[in-house]
Protein backbone atom coordinates (compact mmCIF):
# COMPACT_ATOMS: atom_id res chain seq x y z
CA UNK A 1 0.00 0.00 0.00
CA UNK A 2 1.45 3.40 -1.07
CA UNK A 3 1.96 5.87 1.60
CA UNK A 4 1.51 9.50 2.54
CA UNK A 5 3.04 11.61 4.90
CA UNK A 6 0.91 14.64 6.14
CA UNK A 7 3.51 17.02 7.98
CA UNK A 8 1.06 19.53 9.31
CA UNK A 9 -2.78 20.07 10.29
CA UNK A 10 -5.16 19.06 7.43
CA UNK A 11 -8.97 18.58 7.57
CA UNK A 12 -9.74 15.47 9.08
CA UNK A 13 -12.46 14.09 6.39
CA UNK A 14 -9.80 14.85 3.61
CA UNK A 15 -7.31 12.87 5.48
CA UNK A 16 -9.41 10.30 6.28
CA UNK A 17 -10.93 9.97 2.47
CA UNK A 18 -6.70 8.95 1.97
CA UNK A 19 -6.69 6.48 4.95
CA UNK A 20 -9.40 4.36 3.14
CA UNK A 21 -7.02 3.77 0.02
CA UNK A 22 -3.46 4.26 1.43
CA UNK A 23 -1.14 4.08 4.85
CA UNK A 24 -1.29 8.02 5.99
CA UNK A 25 0.95 9.22 8.20
CA UNK A 26 -1.28 12.35 9.93
CA UNK A 27 0.69 14.08 12.64
CA UNK A 28 0.38 17.53 12.70
CA UNK A 29 3.81 18.22 14.86
CA UNK A 30 6.37 16.23 12.32
CA UNK A 31 7.14 19.85 10.83
CA UNK A 32 8.62 20.39 14.50
CA UNK A 33 10.30 17.32 14.60
CA UNK A 34 13.05 17.20 12.10
CA UNK A 35 14.47 13.86 13.16
CA UNK A 36 10.88 11.80 12.51
CA UNK A 37 10.07 13.65 9.95
CA UNK A 38 13.21 12.72 7.95
CA UNK A 39 12.71 9.56 8.52
CA UNK A 40 9.05 9.31 7.57
CA UNK A 41 9.54 11.02 4.28
CA UNK A 42 12.15 8.84 3.53
CA UNK A 43 9.51 5.42 3.40
CA UNK A 44 6.61 8.24 1.74
CA UNK A 45 5.34 7.96 -2.01
CA UNK A 46 3.44 11.60 -1.26
CA UNK A 47 4.36 14.33 1.59
CA UNK A 48 1.17 16.85 2.42
CA UNK A 49 2.47 20.14 3.95
CA UNK A 50 1.57 23.64 4.50
CA UNK A 51 4.13 26.61 5.00
CA UNK A 52 6.10 25.95 7.52
CA UNK A 53 7.97 22.32 6.31
CA UNK A 54 10.74 23.17 4.17
CA UNK A 55 11.12 20.80 1.32
CA UNK A 56 14.47 21.82 -0.06
CA UNK A 57 17.82 20.61 0.78
CA UNK A 58 18.30 17.64 3.25
CA UNK A 59 14.55 17.04 3.63
CA UNK A 60 14.08 16.89 -0.30
CA UNK A 61 16.77 14.30 -0.54
CA UNK A 62 15.19 12.02 1.78
CA UNK A 63 12.20 11.76 0.00
CA UNK A 64 14.08 9.18 -2.23
CA UNK A 65 10.75 7.60 -3.19
CA UNK A 66 8.06 10.39 -3.22
CA UNK A 67 6.56 11.52 -6.54
CA UNK A 68 4.20 14.24 -5.44
CA UNK A 69 4.43 16.74 -2.73
CA UNK A 70 1.14 18.26 -2.36
CA UNK A 71 0.95 22.13 -0.84
CA UNK A 72 -2.01 22.98 1.67
CA UNK A 73 -2.08 26.71 0.25
CA UNK A 74 -0.89 28.37 -2.51
CA UNK A 75 2.69 30.19 -2.17
CA UNK A 76 5.37 27.79 -3.19
CA UNK A 77 8.55 29.51 -1.31
CA UNK A 78 8.86 26.86 0.89
CA UNK A 79 9.50 24.02 -1.52
CA UNK A 80 12.81 23.69 -4.33
CA UNK A 81 9.99 23.02 -6.88
CA UNK A 82 12.89 23.22 -9.66
CA UNK A 83 14.53 20.67 -7.82
CA UNK A 84 11.56 18.36 -7.44
CA UNK A 85 10.47 18.40 -10.85
CA UNK A 86 14.18 17.21 -11.35
CA UNK A 87 13.80 14.72 -9.55
CA UNK A 88 10.47 13.58 -11.25
CA UNK A 89 8.30 14.95 -8.18
CA UNK A 90 5.03 16.51 -8.57
CA UNK A 91 4.08 20.16 -6.70
CA UNK A 92 0.96 20.46 -6.43
CA UNK A 93 -1.54 23.37 -4.40
CA UNK A 94 -4.39 24.38 -3.91
CA UNK A 95 -4.58 27.82 -6.23
CA UNK A 96 -7.71 29.50 -5.51
CA UNK A 97 -9.28 27.54 -2.97
CA UNK A 98 -8.74 29.84 0.05
CA UNK A 99 -9.12 33.08 -2.03
CA UNK A 100 -12.50 34.15 -0.08
CA UNK A 101 -10.67 34.31 3.08
CA UNK A 102 -7.71 36.03 1.96
CA UNK A 103 -9.93 38.78 0.43
CA UNK A 104 -12.01 39.10 3.41
CA UNK A 105 -9.38 39.20 6.07
CA UNK A 106 -8.08 42.36 3.53
CA UNK A 107 -11.97 43.88 4.11
CA UNK A 108 -12.23 43.46 7.30
CA UNK A 109 -8.75 44.79 8.32
CA UNK A 110 -8.96 47.51 6.33
CA UNK A 111 -12.35 48.54 7.73
CA UNK A 112 -11.04 47.96 11.39
CA UNK A 113 -7.82 50.23 10.36
CA UNK A 114 -9.41 52.91 8.98
CA UNK A 115 -12.69 53.55 11.48
CA UNK A 116 -9.73 52.98 14.77
CA UNK A 117 -12.56 52.23 17.11
CA UNK A 118 -13.11 48.36 17.69
CA UNK A 119 -10.69 48.03 20.08
CA UNK A 120 -12.05 50.32 23.06
CA UNK A 121 -14.37 47.84 24.56
CA UNK A 122 -11.94 46.80 27.32
CA UNK A 123 -11.96 51.31 27.98
CA UNK A 124 -16.12 51.13 27.86
CA UNK A 125 -16.77 48.45 30.13
CA UNK A 126 -14.67 50.05 32.46
CA UNK A 127 -16.76 53.30 32.61
CA UNK A 128 -14.42 55.30 30.29
CA UNK A 129 -16.18 56.89 27.47
CA UNK A 130 -13.31 57.73 24.59
CA UNK A 131 -15.84 59.31 22.52
CA UNK A 132 -14.66 62.54 21.10
CA UNK A 133 -10.84 60.65 20.53
CA UNK A 134 -12.89 57.98 18.59
CA UNK A 135 -15.08 60.03 16.64
CA UNK A 136 -12.30 60.76 14.22
CA UNK A 137 -12.07 57.42 12.27
CA UNK A 138 -12.34 57.53 8.77
CA UNK A 139 -14.74 55.32 6.20
CA UNK A 140 -14.49 53.02 4.12
CA UNK A 141 -16.54 54.30 1.45
CA UNK A 142 -14.94 56.65 -1.01
CA UNK A 143 -11.15 55.32 -0.56
CA UNK A 144 -8.74 54.07 -2.59
CA UNK A 145 -7.52 50.70 -2.60
CA UNK A 146 -4.14 49.99 -4.26
CA UNK A 147 -3.39 46.28 -4.76
CA UNK A 148 -0.13 45.22 -5.53
CA UNK A 149 -0.37 42.20 -7.69
CA UNK A 150 -3.89 41.62 -9.53
CA UNK A 151 -4.07 37.76 -9.73
CA UNK A 152 -7.26 35.61 -8.46
CA UNK A 153 -7.14 36.77 -4.66
CA UNK A 154 -6.78 40.70 -5.63
CA UNK A 155 -9.60 40.78 -7.94
CA UNK A 156 -11.85 39.07 -5.63
CA UNK A 157 -10.40 41.89 -2.79
CA UNK A 158 -11.35 44.65 -5.79
CA UNK A 159 -15.27 42.93 -5.85
CA UNK A 160 -15.65 43.44 -2.32
CA UNK A 161 -13.88 46.95 -1.96
CA UNK A 162 -16.48 48.08 -5.14
CA UNK A 163 -18.85 46.66 -2.99
CA UNK A 164 -18.39 49.22 0.24
CA UNK A 165 -17.92 52.07 -2.47
CA UNK A 166 -14.22 51.87 -2.56
CA UNK A 167 -12.24 52.58 -5.36
CA UNK A 168 -9.76 50.26 -6.65
CA UNK A 169 -6.24 51.15 -8.49
CA UNK A 170 -3.56 47.75 -8.82
CA UNK A 171 -0.46 47.62 -10.33
CA UNK A 172 0.70 43.40 -12.00
CA UNK A 173 3.66 43.68 -14.30
CA UNK A 174 2.45 40.41 -15.85
CA UNK A 175 -0.41 42.20 -17.29
CA UNK A 176 -0.87 44.54 -19.91
CA UNK A 177 -2.39 47.92 -19.44
CA UNK A 178 -5.05 46.67 -22.17
CA UNK A 179 -5.74 43.41 -21.02
CA UNK A 180 -9.60 42.76 -20.58
CA UNK A 181 -9.37 42.29 -16.93
CA UNK A 182 -8.99 46.01 -16.09
CA UNK A 183 -12.42 47.36 -17.95
CA UNK A 184 -14.23 43.76 -17.32
CA UNK A 185 -13.14 44.34 -13.42
CA UNK A 186 -13.45 47.89 -13.38
CA UNK A 187 -10.29 48.16 -11.84
CA UNK A 188 -7.46 50.95 -12.80
CA UNK A 189 -4.51 50.03 -14.01
CA UNK A 190 -1.23 51.92 -12.63
CA UNK A 191 2.77 51.82 -12.42
CA UNK A 192 3.79 50.60 -8.63
CA UNK A 193 4.59 54.42 -8.00
CA UNK A 194 1.04 55.78 -8.56
CA UNK A 195 -0.31 53.28 -6.52
CA UNK A 196 1.59 53.77 -3.77
CA UNK A 197 1.66 57.55 -4.07
CA UNK A 198 -2.59 57.50 -4.32
CA UNK A 199 -4.02 54.69 -2.38
CA UNK A 200 -5.83 55.09 0.78
CA UNK A 201 -5.00 51.46 1.55
CA UNK A 202 -2.50 49.61 -0.35
CA UNK A 203 -2.73 46.05 0.24
CA UNK A 204 0.30 42.92 -1.14
CA UNK A 205 -0.86 40.43 -2.92
CA UNK A 206 2.12 39.17 -5.00
CA UNK A 207 4.34 35.91 -4.76
CA UNK A 208 7.97 36.06 -2.91
CA UNK A 209 10.21 36.06 -5.23
CA UNK A 210 14.18 37.84 -5.86
CA UNK A 211 12.17 40.78 -7.63
CA UNK A 212 9.39 40.97 -5.07
CA UNK A 213 11.43 41.02 -1.40
CA UNK A 214 11.88 43.99 -0.44
CA UNK A 215 9.17 45.23 -3.01
CA UNK A 216 7.31 47.86 -0.11
CA UNK A 217 10.92 49.55 0.63
CA UNK A 218 11.92 52.15 2.95
CA UNK A 219 12.56 54.54 -0.09
CA UNK A 220 8.92 53.43 -1.56
CA UNK A 221 7.01 53.41 2.14
CA UNK A 222 8.09 56.88 2.52
CA UNK A 223 6.20 57.91 -0.96
CA UNK A 224 3.24 56.78 0.27
CA UNK A 225 0.08 59.13 0.95
CA UNK A 226 0.09 60.40 4.60
CA UNK A 227 -2.24 57.84 6.87
CA UNK A 228 -2.09 55.10 4.43
CA UNK A 229 -2.68 51.52 6.05
CA UNK A 230 -0.34 48.65 4.84
CA UNK A 231 -2.08 45.14 4.62
CA UNK A 232 0.58 42.15 3.58
CA UNK A 233 -1.26 38.92 3.25
CA UNK A 234 1.17 37.42 0.97
CA UNK A 235 4.94 36.77 2.21
CA UNK A 236 7.21 38.22 4.23
CA UNK A 237 10.09 39.78 3.00
CA UNK A 238 7.96 41.62 0.30
CA UNK A 239 7.49 44.47 2.78
CA UNK A 240 10.20 45.95 5.04
CA UNK A 241 8.74 45.64 8.21
CA UNK A 242 10.33 48.18 10.01
CA UNK A 243 10.23 50.71 7.89
CA UNK A 244 6.62 50.07 7.94
CA UNK A 245 6.70 50.25 12.03
CA UNK A 246 8.90 53.61 12.01
CA UNK A 247 5.99 54.97 9.76
CA UNK A 248 3.30 54.16 11.66
CA UNK A 249 4.63 54.97 15.21
CA UNK A 250 6.03 58.99 13.29
CA UNK A 251 2.36 59.06 12.43
CA UNK A 252 3.43 58.94 8.69
CA UNK A 253 1.23 55.69 7.82
CA UNK A 254 -1.75 55.26 9.63
CA UNK A 255 -1.68 51.41 10.60
CA UNK A 256 -1.02 47.95 9.30
CA UNK A 257 -2.26 44.78 9.23
CA UNK A 258 0.33 42.01 9.14
CA UNK A 259 -0.45 38.09 8.55
CA UNK A 260 3.24 37.24 7.45
CA UNK A 261 6.33 37.86 8.52
CA UNK A 262 10.25 37.26 7.79
CA UNK A 263 11.21 35.16 9.74
CA UNK A 264 8.00 32.90 11.51
CA UNK A 265 7.36 33.53 14.24
CA UNK A 266 8.40 36.87 15.33
CA UNK A 267 11.66 36.64 17.35
CA UNK A 268 12.32 38.84 20.78
CA UNK A 269 13.18 42.57 19.82
CA UNK A 270 10.95 42.49 16.53
CA UNK A 271 10.12 46.30 15.13
CA UNK A 272 6.24 45.68 15.99
CA UNK A 273 6.88 45.95 19.78
CA UNK A 274 4.99 49.35 21.21
CA UNK A 275 3.84 50.01 17.44
CA UNK A 276 0.04 51.69 17.43
CA UNK A 277 -2.83 50.85 15.61
CA UNK A 278 -1.70 47.69 13.73
CA UNK A 279 -3.52 44.14 13.92
CA UNK A 280 -0.62 41.03 13.66
CA UNK A 281 -1.95 37.55 12.96
CA UNK A 282 0.12 34.27 12.80
CA UNK A 283 -0.24 33.69 9.12
CA UNK A 284 -3.84 32.76 9.37
CA UNK A 285 -4.95 35.08 6.60
CA UNK A 286 -6.47 32.32 4.46
CA UNK A 287 -7.17 29.73 7.09
CA UNK A 288 -11.06 29.34 8.06
CA UNK A 289 -12.97 26.43 8.31
CA UNK A 290 -14.15 26.91 4.90
CA UNK A 291 -11.06 27.32 3.47
CA UNK A 292 -9.18 24.73 5.11
CA UNK A 293 -12.15 22.22 4.09
CA UNK A 294 -11.63 23.34 0.60
CA UNK A 295 -7.75 23.36 0.47
CA UNK A 296 -7.75 19.76 1.89
CA UNK A 297 -10.49 18.71 -0.20
CA UNK A 298 -8.78 19.47 -3.43
CA UNK A 299 -4.86 18.19 -2.74
CA UNK A 300 -6.27 15.12 -1.06
CA UNK A 301 -8.02 14.02 -4.25
CA UNK A 302 -5.48 15.63 -6.59
CA UNK A 303 -2.29 13.47 -4.62
CA UNK A 304 -5.04 10.21 -4.31
CA UNK A 305 -5.48 10.84 -8.46
CA UNK A 306 -1.35 11.01 -9.09
CA UNK A 307 -0.61 7.72 -6.88
CA UNK A 308 -3.20 5.95 -8.77
CA UNK A 309 -6.37 5.77 -6.60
Amino acid sequence: MKKIVITEFMDLPAVESLCQKFHVVYDPKLVDDAARLMAAVAQADAVVVRNRTQVRGALLAACTRAVVIGRLGVGLDNIDVASCEARGIRVLCATGANSVAVAEYVIATCMVLLRGVYQSSSEVAGGAWPRAQLSTGRETAGKTLGLVGFGGIGRLTARLAQGLGMHVVAHDPLLHNDDAVWAHSGVESMRLSDVLARADVVSLHVPLTPDTRNLLSAERIGSMKKGAIVINTARGGIADEAALARAIKSGALGGAAIDVFDPEPLKAGNPWAACPNVILTPHVAGVTAEANARVSTRIAAEVARVLGA
